[in-house]
């Protein structure tokens, strides 16, 4: 690798992403006031090639050399082979000694969600008991069992995001309510429609109404501290502000911090956004639905104080390239958005 091209060269950042705005906005405008220099590049432009440099890789924007690190924004869809060869540069930068954060292997296992339900319940994290299944057989008798039990579940694309392609299925209640009494039996699609496999997750129901609809949390963790925390709160059950849910500021209560961080760890992931639904039933009042491994986070900067930017950007510096924390820093890092202060 080549990154002893001078003090400028050494100060760039990669952020990878697939389009520019807001979120690549604050993380420059973060970098840039710890004098780093954030450059954006798309992964679809990066390529390999052995005869291009000491390192085999070519980085648009970085020359022959390698930027001094990566914070991964976003990755375009594409076939199989375009996503393999976009993560396997993530992946080779990794092997180069260029810290990747999150790293292709963190983002594999959230995207993957059969993955991350797997390695969620491995670590012994409250998680809804979910499967992935490709016999179409298997997937109906499952079914069978779980409409007979009263129980709805969630079908969701395996690579999805921002709630897109949620279905509900099993036996699925009626809108005014989660008495189970009185609902219907949704059967399964074919599966050859959600790409031949059924990921399905049970649906932990909320007693909701017009003048107090349902929510979900959202958590991010950095650095392995729970930072913030937001309420995104629907009437519709698929709560993601993508799909119009609203952002309500709300305290990150230990409970909560407790369960975002454990998820993020079973993940290893350096920065996340876990997404949780209250459950009573739970031992912590809550169980984790998703981790986001290139989480969005304007909705929660909205209703928070706390620099969501600045504190990916300072955790990057500091514990990935040991580079000293400003003064003051420490407390961005460990202040939660509500006022509570903990110790990373």
């Amino acid at each position: 690798m080549t990154r002893a091209a001078g003090d400028e060269t050494r100060r760039r950042v990669a952020i990878f992403t697939d389009e520019t705005g807001w979120h690549t906005r604050k993380l420059r405008e973060a970098l840039a006031r710890r004098a780093f220099e954030g450059r954006c590049v798309d992964l679809e432009h990066c390529r390999f090639d052995t005869g291009a440099g000491p390192s085999g890789l070519v980085i648009p924007g970085f020359g022959r050399n390698l930027p001094l690190a990566g914070i991964v924004r976003g990755i375009a869809g594409g076939s199989l082979e375009q996503i393999t060869k976009r993560l396997g540069v993530l992946h080779a930068l990794r092997e180069l000694g260029v810290p990747i954060y999150n790293d292709a292997r963190a983002i594999e296992r959230s995207v993957d969600k059969s993955m991350t339900s797997f390695l969620l319940h491995k670590a012994g994290v409250a998680t809804p008991q979910a499967w992935a299944i490709e016999d179409a057989a298997q997937a109906r008798r499952l079914l069978m069992r779980e409409t007979a039990a009263r129980r709805c579940l969630v079908l969701k694309p395996m690579f999805g995001s921002q709630g897109k392609g949620l279905q509900k299925v099993g036996w699925v209640s009626n809108e005014e309510g989660s008495d189970a009494s009185g609902g219907q039996a949704v059967p399964l699609p074919d599966l050859k429609s959600v790409g031949g496999l059924a990921y399905l997750q049970r649906f932990i129901p909320q007693q909701e109404s017009e003048q107090a609809p349902g929510f979900d949390w959202r958590v991010m963790v950095i650095g392995g501290c729970a930072v913030a925390a937001m309420k995104r709160v629907s009437p519709h059950w698929v709560r993601n502000v993508a799909q119009g849910a609203r952002s309500v500021a709300s305290p990150l209560l230990p409970a909560l911090a407790q369960l975002a961080e454990a998820a993020a760890a079973a993940l290893d992931m350096d920065y996340a956004g876990v997404d949780l639904v209250p459950d009573p039933a739970s031992p912590l009042g809550a169980q984790v639905i998703e981790v986001n491994g290139v989480a969005a986070w304007r909705g929660l900067q909205k209703v928070t104080p706390f620099d969501i930017a600045q504190a990916i950007v300072d955790d990057l510096l500091a514990r990935r390239l040991g580079v000293p924390l400003l003064a003051g820093a420490a407390g961005q890092v460990c202040q939660i958005g509500s006022g509570v202060t903990r110790s990373a």
